[in-house]
């Protein structure tokens, strides 16, 4: 899965860390979602689409395989 998480942090000025604290994860978690390396459960994709001010399908690609 893709994710445009690095993107939408970059348009609120937001670190990693800064993202993490905001959804309650460490900034590893949001590492590996920004390398496509962790899917996220409904309720994590939804607090960090919540917290960059748009929706999970935004934010979230899932790729066809």
């Amino acid at each position: 899965m893709k994710t445009r998480i690095k993107e939408f942090r970059a348009r609120y000025d937001l670190t990693q860390e800064d993202l993490a604290k905001k959804v309650g994860v460490r900034r590893e978690t949001i590492l590996f979602m920004e390398k496509g390396k962790y899917n996220p459960s409904l309720k994590l994709a939804y607090d960090v689409a919540k917290a960059l001010k748009t929706t999970i399908e935004e934010l979230f690609i899932l790729e066809e395989t």
